[in-house]
């Protein structure tokens, strides 16, 4: 079992309900961290360290819910990691770092619940990237800076920067 706080139950109930209310779940799992990662900073003065905070819980959160549903584990890595990443970019966070937590603790946690590693580190990479590509040129450098610096396995997954 997961010890979730207060962000991370609501992380698991949201993902739970988008599940089931929907066919995409890529798309709910990513809407979900991404809200849930907006609505942890409101009225925060130290956005960066509540959205660091807020991130692993959200992302584990979000992991524990597929395992709650059979749902696929691996969609839910990449989505979450993606969604945590958007929001980071969306409040001003450390989007470098919010990448490396996310990617992180999604990978911990589907290891936790049975998801094979490497492939939970392909999504949970892949994730991030994308989200930084969407986000811009330097996002897309940082993050895959950071990851490959700091992701046991993460250089294998990045190819080289879109043009």
């Amino acid at each position: 079992g997961f010890s979730l706080t207060e962000i991370g139950r609501s992380a698991k109930m949201a993902v739970i309900g988008a599940i089931k209310s929907t066919g995409d779940t890529a798309e709910a799992v990513l809407e979900a961290a991404r809200d849930l990662l907006l609505v942890s900073v409101e009225g925060v003065a130290q956005v960066t360290v509540a959205v660091e905070k807020g991130v692993a819980q959200i992302v584990v959160g979000a992991i524990a819910a597929a395992g709650e549903t059979g749902e696929e584990v691996l969609t839910v890595v990449k989505s979450s990691v993606r969604g945590a990443v958007k929001g980071a970019s969306e409040v001003g966070a450390d989007v470098g770092k919010v990448a490396l937590i996310s990617t992180q603790e999604a990978i911990k946690a589907a290891g936790e619940i049975g998801a094979d590693v490497s492939e939970a580190t392909a999504q949970a990479v892949t994730g991030a990237i994308e989200a930084a590509d969407e986000i811009g040129t330097d996002a897309s450098k940082t993050v895959r800076n950071v990851l490959e610096t700091s992701v046991k396995g993460a250089k294998d997954v990045i190819k080289a920067p879109l043009k």
